[in-house]
């Protein structure tokens, strides 16, 4: 195939950033809609995506795009799907897929039209009845919003925000590919020093790590697209090997601070992992007392946050606490991720820009303070 369609699920708020990076590897025809972006290319563009892409959570190959107000229009809009184009004779399609503000509302029963068009088409391109799926699996996605369905192949298999290094989190983890975009929003490209001062499992320490020496996070793990008939591993081959010719090898200063030795000990076990324990480092450190060393820096972290009332209420008092501590370092840039709306007021100060991020469904805002390090710099 020499063109094809790839459509990039992200978090809300992440489209913009996913589009950029598409555009650095390489990638043709970036275009974005809400919560996802699409670009265009061959297996080779798929390979590079899922080993370079930081900030989106599968790539999906694109199969059809029809009307889907009933369920005979979703099975003949299946059925019209060049299916056998990508999956072999004994190839495992199953299904799974949503819908959202559309007249076919019921999940299981859509994955059942999916699934028996989709066979229907397949047997009847192998002129077979019945259909073993003994082989690799080709993952069959739909989306059905607005009564227009996408029909997708999954060829990332585990999603890309499981980079490999973390199998515990903390008790409030930040998705991977959330981490690398908050990274991403700070500007970091290893020249300062970065520090976290609420590290918990470490996951923005090690994403700053990788952003800074343009490691690719798809590395060293393994993608679905490698097994299947129709691409194959060759591609992620060269990929990777392109890849692994782009990092960079300096020396960075990028430190990971928490209250909490447990978590010290986990992070230094994930920055092992990932392969960057030698330009990491953690130390048990109370955000409220620590030095912050007078070179300056970037800020960037994810502190605790409360679900219930009283843990919301202790929160805010280590925010209150925190903000005093780092009201006075003009030469800090500081980024704050916090779903509690009563931030800016706990933490002393209106930030000086505000994003709109998601970690899964949960809303939140990257609070910005760089104004006064970029007065103090003048």
């Amino acid at each position: 195939m020499d063109r094809m369609t790839f459509t990039v699920p992200c978090l809300f708020g992440l489209e913009g950033l996913a589009a950029n990076e598409l555009r650095r590897l390489g990638l043709e025809g970036v275009q974005t809609e809400n919560g996802k972006v699409y670009f265009s290319g061959d297996w080779s563009a798929c390979a590079a995506a899922n080993i370079g892409l930081r900030t989106g959570e599968r790539i999906l190959l694109r199969l059809g795009r029809f009307e889907a107000d009933s369920f005979e229009a979703l099975f003949q809009g299946v059925m019209a799907c060049p299916l056998e184009q990508f999956i072999p004779r004994n190839g495992a399609f199953p299904v799974k897929g949503h819908c959202l503000d559309s007249q076919l509302h019921s999940v299981p029963d859509c994955q059942a039209i999916v699934k028996k068009a989709a066979a229907r088409r397949l047997g009847q391109a192998y002129g077979i009845g019945w259909l073993p799926e003994d082989g690799p699996t080709y993952q069959l996605q739909f989306s059905i919003m607005k009564n227009v369905c996408e029909l997708f192949l999954d060829s990332s298999g585990i999603a890309l925000y499981k980079r490999g290094y973390r199998a515990q989190a903390g008790t409030a983890p930040l998705r991977e590919t959330l981490a690398a975009a908050m990274v991403q929003l700070t500007h970091y490209r290893g020249r300062e020093l970065f520090l976290d001062p609420f590290c918990g499992s470490g996951t923005l320490c090690i994403e700053a790590a990788w952003i800074a020496r343009n490691r690719a996070p798809g590395l060293t793990r393994r993608f679905a697209a490698e097994r299947w008939d129709c691409c194959g591993e060759g591609y992620f081959k060269e990929a990777r090997a392109a890849a692994k010719a782009r990092e960079f090898h300096g020396q960075y200063r990028i430190i990971g601070s928490d209250i909490d030795p447990q978590a010290i000990a986990l992070a230094q076990s994930n920055a092992q992992k990932a392969g960057v324990e030698h330009i990491v480092s953690f130390e048990r450190a109370d955000a409220r007392t620590r030095p912050y060393p007078d070179q300056g820096g970037i800020l960037c972290t994810n502190p605790p946050y409360g679900e219930r009332m009283l843990e919301q209420q202790q929160a805010r008092q280590l925010m209150q606490s925190f903000g005093k501590r780092v009201a006075r370092l003009p030469q800090w840039a500081i980024y704050v991720i916090s779903s509690d709306d009563g931030f800016e007021a706990a933490f002393g100060r209106r930030a000086d820009k505000k994003r709109k991020l998601y970690n899964g469904m949960l809303r939140s805002y990257l609070h910005m303070y760089h104004k006064e390090r970029e007065d103090h710099g003048r």
